[in-house]
């Protein structure tokens, strides 16, 4: 969603340590297109917040005494869905994170991430709904796989049938590979790359590149034979 006030993402950081918030409120400074419009230390104090201030990004903290970050997401979708909500923590813990997207986080980043990842994280929710890394989508693609669970995230189109190109290009997404090294493994340029990503997207009836991971988790295309 647009904010009133231009281009600038309004931020409310929630994180029961102060120093931490403190950081990131000055990490984050420099940046013209962020304004951290408030603070708060737990859920329960966030959701009371919320009644009056309507962030675009919040930087939630798992652990927080009264009512922590866990308890506080679905409540935080349900009222006020079009709110984007990144996760802080200091644990990689798949089992959490997989959690976490199912219960609508748009993203998850540990507490030791510098401040241009916070900053790309922010952005990127804002503009594109989820931002992923490694921990992610690690975390969900293993999850998917020995679950066999329903993804978290539509998954558009499941009757869509993809060509070999497409189904090696999804493949290299889902291996992490940037958008260069896509290129070189097909011998095509990185602009083809894109546009093949952009008709993936339409093809499948998927809205991200997340969206694309969990197609191919979902249709079973990673573990196909070339």
């Amino acid at each position: 969603m647009k904010e009133e006030n231009g281009d600038v993402i309004n931020v409310m950081i929630v994180d029961d340590h102060v120093l931490y918030r403190a950081g990131v409120k000055t990490a984050l400074s420099s940046k013209k297109d962020i304004k951290i419009i408030a603070e708060s230390d737990n859920g329960a104090h966030l959701l009371n917040m919320l009644k009056g201030i309507q962030p675009d990004v919040i930087l939630l903290d798992i652990q927080m005494p009264i009512m922590d970050g866990i308890t506080a997401l679905p409540e935080i979708k349900k009222l006020y869905p079009g709110i984007k909500v990144i996760m802080l923590t200091l644990l990689d813990d798949q089992s959490v994170i997989t959690k976490l997207m199912e219960l609508g986080a748009n993203s998850y980043l540990v507490k030791t991430s510098d401040a241009e990842v916070i900053y790309e994280a922010i952005k990127t929710c804002h503009q594109q709904e989820f931002y992923f890394n490694s921990l992610t989508n690690k975390a969900l693609l293993n999850n998917l796989r020995q679950k066999n669970i329903a993804s978290p995230f539509s998954t558009g189109n499941e009757e869509a049938v993809l060509n070999d190109k497409e189904i090696t290009i999804l493949r290299l997404m889902c291996e992490e590979k940037s958008t260069r090294e896509i290129a070189e493994a097909v011998d095509l340029s990185p602009r083809t790359i894109e546009a093949i990503r952009d008709k993936l997207k339409v093809k499948t009836g998927t809205k991200s590149t997340a969206g694309l991971i969990m197609f191919a988790v979902k249709n079973n295309l990673l573990d196909q034979e070339n």
